[in-house]
């Protein structure tokens, strides 16, 4: 911090405003000059002197989350021969402090695992423990606190101790785990029925459940798990209590997942939960729904646990199938949040019966889902006052979306088709209200889509088989025209789910085109109701995007319709939607219909925007283009007629008259990121939909994003480059153009990546640069090579391997890949050994750099996913060169550290040796990419 140590006067002063200063002002001055504490070296002592003080509850807990932070992110300040004395005098505030506030103790505790983890000379930190506390009644709270805390932190983000510390850690804690479990159930007998302290015991033992180190034979037969059971069975068990107990529970059924090594707790868990359906029913009917929410996630936890059990041996021993009832009875509450806790078992047991694909099985399992999609059918009913259409976004919607989203994915079990007739006759056979019809009519929309009248057909009598496909073929028919005779009074929800319906159902339609006309006036009427409108824009879209040959001779209705559009309710994404369905049409058109109509598509968007310009050039006053410019972009995204060689692109001459409009637009709105972004993804559409034919526009777009992008460099620009260069850049007249505009877009980008922190600060930058690069090594690479901008930007590169963006990083990969890849793929191109000559010296000059940094990023900075893209990097590199990628690797491991700042060993010398042998000896790169991944989780 500037101007030294500040006293502790002066913290305590910036703690109180933190926490007491009416001015929010006051507040934000306070946490920015405390975060920059926390990141000095003073913060260590002056955390010691303030929970030494103990003043108060605020500034002891600003000490003790201090003191865990320097622990988890600055333990390498300190030299090894402090960490004792550190210890020590953690352990003695938590016992001073351990009355003042549980939020100190845990932060304490924190504290405190966390050096345990780190400090490699602290041995058998749990048994030290237990021999100072376990005999002081008083001193079990925090105790418990820290063995809570501890396996925990083992696998914390914020610590890196590494795969070596760690698997030391975990042999010590299961070592000592039954001494722990054997100093919880003493607690239990000394405290009796001290509720706070069975929440503490409760949550202590779950955590080393989850670390997985607990003898599941000693487990089965422990006192404790007979008393998780009895205080779940409790009646009048409160509610914190018993959200402890089943925590520990769901934990211990996850510890056991592999049932076949830890048989005998397996067991005992299995049956122990099977007592609790009682206790659930008394939880319902005393309307505790805390209490029913927990039985229902150990259900749940009981059933994934078992499920490869129950699918193998269903209906013996522990696949007995009442697991499977006791998760249908929850489905049966009314409360759908209830159901709801058990829809990923309903996923995982859908996929593995879809895997297996034995009828015998599906027979089995079949009228479990039967139940189930009978049960989700009634959840998604509203209210019987309901008014107006359902809602999307509120979280009932949101329920309505996954049970959506889940019985598409089950209904293979029961049949589509069948699923599909038996919820047809619920409506045809009662006179149901109109909340169960249209909840029957949102199921049958989330199936529609998978409703085939052929698949169902398995006979091998032709005539058997034919009379099955007519008969499902009429009951679709039917469904569709009883569905677009459906009466205007019925209630709004029902009309807004059956247009929904006969949307997915426009495979239907386009087998029985007789149907196009009555579905299309029905999607009319709709769209000229302001509830209905955008759910039959979406519903004509759909129509469009399946049945575009049959919609041809309705061109000339959906025009009307996208000249009128705002004549319409509809949300911003349906009216998108609804130019995109009338541009598929459009492009089955005849070839030399396609221009005059996509001419009179674009004339209201055209006019629009030159409206616009005509005002802001009136009266200087600028207005937002994007909503045209969004449309332009989905017309020219989606009108892809088919072309012959040598003939014109029906689509040129339109986007060379629009071209000066957008030009002007851009211009215009220069200084908007968010205006210029939309500009240029309209542009990129023009550009890719006649491709070589938007060559009149290369040389003027070119000009105007160079001349812009000086002034405001917009990511966007680099990404539209890309776009020219894939088009145009094997087209030899094209080529020093296109290095010329690389070049003029570069030296703003450097510049602006050149700040402090100016990777990190502009991730859009550098995805869109290297995927402009990319381009130009896939497309000429020989030219970009030759330049002298190449140096600069293989730098740039290798600065940006550590930059810890998914986007981001991904293109900078690929751009070294590419680029590597072109000096060792032969191609048979003339050009190939000038280009292995190219990538010769870049890699002389930039090799044992780039090697460093991918092993040290790799290590220190990006995330796991990334790293089957440096693996294809640094195989490219060895591919190129493997004598001398061996001596880059060797140099690159030299540089790593090999211990941590507690003194624990991070990577031994054989580790490394054995590490450089997997990766230079590797035949594939996914060799070297599983190399990497074991070697980095030493780092983590």
């Amino acid at each position: 911090m500037e101007g030294g140590k500040p006293s502790l006067a002066l913290v305590y002063q910036a703690v109180q405003a933190l926490y007491h200063d009416p001015n929010p002002a006051g507040k934000e001055r306070a946490s920015v000059w405390l975060g920059e504490l926390q990141r000095s070296m003073y913060a260590w002592e002056i955390s010691d002197q303030l929970l030494q003080l103990k003043q108060d509850v605020e500034s002891c807990y600003f000490a003790a989350q201090t003191m865990k932070v320097k622990i988890q992110t600055s333990f390498y300040e300190l030299p090894p021969e402090t960490h004792n004395s550190l210890r020590d005098s953690l352990l003695t505030h938590i016992q001073n402090l351990k009355d003042l506030s549980p939020i100190i103790v845990t932060q304490l505790a924190l504290a405190i695992a966390d050096l345990a983890l780190q400090m490699a000379s602290w041995k058998g930190c749990v048994h030290t423990l237990i021999e100072k506390y376990n005999n002081d009644i008083s001193s079990m709270p925090f105790l418990i606190e820290i063995l809570t805390v501890l396996p925990e932190e083992v696998h914390s983000r914020s610590l890196r101790i590494g795969a070596n510390r760690r698997t030391e850690i975990i042999e010590d804690l299961a070592y000592y785990s039954s001494t722990v479990v054997t100093l919880l159930t003493t607690c239990v007998q000394k405290t009796g029925n001290d509720e706070k302290m069975l929440i503490k015991v409760f949550r202590c033992l779950g955590s080393w459940f989850n670390l997985g180190v607990l003898d599941s034979n000693f487990m089965a037969s422990n006192q404790l798990l007979m008393v998780l059971f009895q205080v779940l069975q409790r009646d009048e068990t409160s509610t914190n209590l018993h959200e402890a107990a089943s925590d520990c529970v769901c934990s211990a059924l996850y510890a056991i997942e592999n049932v076949e090594t830890n048989m005998a707790l397996a067991l005992q868990l299995f049956q122990g939960v099977l007592t609790l359906e009682t206790a659930y029913h008394m939880a319902v009917a005393r309307e505790d729904l805390d209490k029913v929410l927990n039985y229902c996630r150990i259900f749940t936890e009981l059933c994934e646990t078992f499920l490869e059990t129950t699918v193998r041996s269903p209906g013996q021993g522990m696949g007995d199938l009442r697991t499977l009832e006791l998760l249908l009875i929850c489905a049966g509450h009314p409360q759908y949040e209830v159901v709801e806790i058990s829809f990923n078992f309903w996923y995982r047991l859908g996929e593995h019966l879809y895997k297996i694909n034995d009828a015998a099985l599906h027979t089995i399992f079949r009228p479990y889902i039967q139940r189930l999609l009978h049960c989700l059918a009634r959840h998604c009913q509203l209210d019987p006052d309901h008014e107006g259409i359902p809602e999307d976004t509120d979280d009932f919607g949101e329920f309505r979306m996954r049970v959506s989203d889940l019985v598409k994915d089950v209904i293979f079990l029961v049949g589509s088709m069948e699923c599909f007739s038996q919820l047809y006759s619920t409506l045809k056979e009662g006179n149901p209200p109109w909340e169960v019809t249209e909840a029957v009519l949102f199921i049958m929309a989330a199936i529609a889509k998978s409703v085939d009248p052929q698949l169902i057909c398995v006979n091998s009598d032709f005539f058997v088989c034919f009379s099955v496909i007519r008969e499902n073929n009429s009951t679709l028919s039917e469904v569709l025209q009883q569905v677009v005779l459906l009466p205007e009074n019925v209630h709004m929800a029902v009309r807004y789910t059956s247009i929904e319906l006969v949307g997915e159902m426009s495979e239907v339609v386009d087998r029985n085109p007789r149907f196009l006309d009555p579905v299309l006036n029905y999607l009319m009427k709709g769209l000229r109701e302001k509830p209905l409108a955008s759910a039959a824009a979406k519903a004509i879209h759909n129509i469009c995007s399946v049945c575009r040959d049959h919609m041809a001779q309705h061109f000339q209705g959906l025009l009307d319709i996208a000249r009128s559009l705002d004549s319409f309710a509809l949300s911003t994404e349906a009216a998108v939607g609804l130019l995109k369905g009338t541009a598929l049409v459009l492009a089955r058109l005849p070839l030399e219909k396609i221009a005059e109509c996509l001419s009179d598509l674009c004339a209201v968007q055209v006019m629009a925007l030159k409206k616009l310009l005509a005002e802001q050039s009136r009266n200087g006053k600028s207005a937002d283009p994007t909503v045209w410019l969004d449309r332009l972009a989905v017309i020219f995204r989606h009108t892809n007629p088919i072309v012959e060689n040598g003939q014109t692109h029906p689509c040129q001459k339109v986007i060379q008259e629009i071209w000066p409009v957008l030009s002007e637009t851009l211009n215009t709105h220069q200084a908007d990121n968010r205006i210029v972004e939309r500009c240029c993804r309209c542009l990129r559409f023009a550009v890719r939909c006649v491709g070589k034919g938007s060559a009149s526009l290369l040389q003027p777009l070119v000009t105007q994003m160079v001349s812009v992008y000086q002034v405001y460099p917009h990511s966007c620009f680099l990404y539209l480059g890309s776009i020219l260069v894939d088009e145009y850049g094997m087209e030899e007249g094209c080529r020093q153009g296109l290095l010329d505009m690389l070049q003029a877009l570069c030296m703003p980008t450097f510049q602006l990546l050149e700040q402090p922190n100016g990777l990190r600060n502009h991730p859009d930058t550098v995805d869109d640069l290297f995927r402009l690069a990319t381009r130009f090594v896939q497309r000429s690479p020989v030219t970009l090579l030759s330049s002298s901008i190449i140096v600069h930007i293989i730098q740039c590169a290798i600065a940006a391997t550590s930059l810890d963006h998914r986007d981001a990083n991904c293109s900078v990969m690929k751009f070294v890949r590419d680029l590597i890849h072109t000096g060792v793929a032969n191609d048979h191109e003339e050009d190939f050994e000038v280009r292995k000559q190219l990538i010769g010296q870049a890699m002389e000059q930039h090799g044992q750099q780039l090697v460093t940094q991918l092993m040290h990023s790799c290590c220190f900075c990006l995330p796991p996913y990334t790293l089957p893209d440096v693996a294809e990097v640094l195989w490219e590199v060895m591919m190129f060169d493997r004598p001398t990628f061996c001596r880059w690797l060797e140099n690159a491991l030299k540089g790593l550290p090999k211990e941590t700042s507690g003194g624990a060993v991070t990577v031994t010398h054989k580790q490394l040796t054995d590490f450089h042998k997997q990766v230079t000896s590797a035949e594939e790169c996914k060799q070297v990419c599983w190399a990497i991944r074991e070697f980095t989780r030493l780092y983590r």
